[in-house]
């Protein structure tokens, strides 16, 4: 059974729909900040410093996903161990 919907819907009405926040002002301030910083800065622009206030927190976010993986793979060859070691113990004790 092949079910088709066509929904004809601006971007506005499907971020209503979906209960989003209007972030529109939020990211028109962002942009006006943005070009006030580089027009204060044109002399000594400094693209890392002028984006850092915003990327702090992510870069941040970033180091924790990364320590995650990492655990999450050390703990994964634990297990691998612990299962390589259980299939050598099972084999002594059949012999």
């Amino acid at each position: 059974m092949n079910i088709r919907l066509d929904v004809e819907i601006t971007p506005e009405e499907l971020r209503k729909l979906l209960g989003l926040p209007n972030v529109e002002a939020f990211n028109q301030q962002l942009m006006n900040d943005l070009r006030q910083r580089i027009k204060e800065g044109a002399e000594g622009y400094d693209p890392i410093k002028l984006f850092q206030p915003y990327l702090s927190g992510t870069l941040a976010s970033w180091d924790l996903v990364q320590k995650l993986f990492v655990a999450g793979a050390k703990g994964s060859l634990i297990k691998k161990e612990e299962r390589k070691e259980e299939k050598r113990e099972e084999k002594k004790d059949e012999k």
